[in-house]
């Protein structure tokens, strides 16, 4: 069954091309052309994707990003005519999955679409242990993150991010290796987009992300899960 995908995109002759062409290649597509008539549809659920403009005529999109993650989960791309650095930042600490300034090419679109559609994991395979480390849980299946047994919310990337670093515990990551797991495709990204996600994980997980215990900061090389914390209450 083809992936569902919501777009809200004001611009008709943008709306009109990208369901055409996502359409060609597997997806179904539903447009609106504004914020209220999206999230009206979005709420109703059976969506796998939301890709939304900031700019649209009634509420920006950082706004439609926040509200839809106050309530959900679902993957989102941001798309803008804006592209400078500290939007791209905005919308990430918002909780968007990636972001793509305007204007780009259809191909892009479809990858980094694909891209975290595939962060969602397989489904009707054979369970996968929780990953565990003390009081923090990583439910790999269920996609889903625990501390000391009370859920934490995650974006996908940043569940996928948690998840390399997990799975390569107490190994320095770089970011380039970071976005080479998660991505899964050679895209471009700025500089800042693996900090900002890290900020959001260490903001989840950690007692004072302001002094993380779990997810270490090398310097000049990237990032580093800490496997075992001086930590009494782990133990």
């Amino acid at each position: 069954m083809p992936e569902h995908v919501l777009l809200i995109e004001d611009d008709e002759h943008l709306s009109s091309m990208l369901s055409e062409y996502l359409g060609t290649r597997g997806y179904t597509v539903t447009a609106r052309a504004t914020a209220t008539d999206g999230l009206k549809l979005l709420r109703q659920g059976g969506f796998a994707a939301l890709v939304l403009d900031i700019m649209l005529p009634d509420l920006d999109g950082f706004e439609v990003c926040r509200r839809v993650r106050a309530e959900s989960d679902i993957p989102i791309l941001m798309l803008t005519a804006r592209g400078d650095e500290m939007d791209r930042i905005v919308g990430l600490e918002l909780g968007s999955d990636d972001y793509l300034p305007k204007p780009f090419n259809p191909r892009e679109l479809l990858a980094r679409l694909r891209a975290i559609l595939r962060r969602r994991g397989p489904t009707g395979m054979a369970r996968t242990a929780p990953l565990r480390f003390g009081r923090l849980e990583i439910d790999r299946d269920a996609r889903v993150v625990r501390v000391d047994g009370v859920e934490r919310p995650l974006t996908s990337y940043q569940f996928e991010l948690l998840c390399v670093l997990a799975v390569h515990a107490g190994r320095v990551m770089s970011r380039e290796a970071l976005m080479d797991h998660v991505r899964g495709e050679e895209l471009e990204a700025f500089d800042r987009s693996i900090d900002v996600h890290i900020a959001r994980i260490r903001a989840a997980l950690e007692d004072d992300p302001r002094h993380p215990r779990r997810i270490i900061t090398v310097r000049g090389a990237g990032y580093v899960f800490a496997k075992d914390q001086d930590d009494d209450r782990e133990r």
